[in-house]
Formats: C-alpha cells, sequence, structure tokens
C-alpha cells in the first residue's frame, strides 16, 4: 500500500513538474530596429515623390498586433521599385520571441525585395510574425499606391 502511494505521489509531482515547463528560451542578440518610427522622413507622411510616374520614398505601414506582440515595418521606394524594408516594431516581450524574429526578419525582407510585393511566404515557425510582417508590408505598399 505504501508503494502505491510513493508511486502515485511521484507520478503527480512530475505531471505537475512537466506541465509548469516554459518553451526553451535561448537570449540570441535582441532584434533591433533600423530606424525607431519617429525618424521617418517627410515623404513618409506625405505621400512621397512622383519620380517620372513612379513612386520615390519611405512610407510607413500600419502597426499589426499579433499574438505575440506589434509588428511594424516601413519600406523605401526609388522610382516604384522596393529597395529597403525596415524593421519599425517586431515581438520582443521574450528570449524566444527574439529568436524566431531574428531568424524570420531577415527571410521576410530578402523574399519581399525578390518578390517586389507583400505576395510573400511566411517563415515556418514564425507564423504570427510573418503574417504581421506581410500585413504592416502590404499597408505600406499600399500608401505607396505601389
Amino acid at each position: 500500500m505504501r508503494r502505491v502511494a510513493v508511486t502515485t505521489l511521484s507520478t503527480a509531482a512530475g505531471v505537475v513538474l512537466l506541465l509548469s515547463l516554459k518553451p526553451h528560451q535561448s537570449h540570441p542578440p535582441a532584434v533591433s530596429a533600423p530606424r525607431p518610427a519617429s525618424s521617418v522622413p517627410g515623404p513618409a507622411a506625405s505621400g512621397g515623390a512622383r519620380t517620372g510616374g513612379a513612386r520615390t520614398g519611405d512610407y510607413t505601414g500600419d502597426v499589426i498586433d499579433t499574438r505575440y506582440g506589434p509588428v511594424q515595418v516601413s519600406v523605401t521606394l526609388a522610382r516604384g521599385r522596393l529597395t529597403a524594408v525596415h524593421v519599425l516594431q517586431v515581438p520582443s516581450e521574450s528570449g524566444r520571441d527574439q529568436e524566431i524574429a531574428a531568424r524570420a526578419v531577415p527571410r521576410l525582407t530578402e523574399e519581399a525585395l525578390g518578390a517586389q510585393n507583400a505576395q510573400i511566404d511566411a517563415v515556418s515557425g514564425a507564423s504570427y510574425t510573418s503574417e504581421g510582417y506581410i500585413q504592416s508590408l502590404q499597408s505600406a505598399l499600399d500608401k505607396a499606391g505601389a
């Protein structure tokens, strides 16, 4: 009878410990935004300039609230061509959020620059960050009229 009680208590304690564990969190370097939102130059607010019929300037996308935090990007267009995507906000509450953003954002940016639009694939394992990035990117491109 004593053996049964010890086994039951051990099993219950093990289950409680397993349920209380949090996902693995490493602490890679924080993802830094290339520019703060306040430093986006005037064309973002005014809609940019037209050069030979094509848009030129910086355009800030909407802040997209995801399950893990806000995502926001701005884009730079030169003569209607997407030349840069600047990450203004990504989820960074935990080490895991930072790890995911550090892995996903460069891939999303590379794809956006290659595609020249927001029709890009999400990064596996970073679904929420990817979706927020894509929506904010589309918002910025819509503001540019691209």
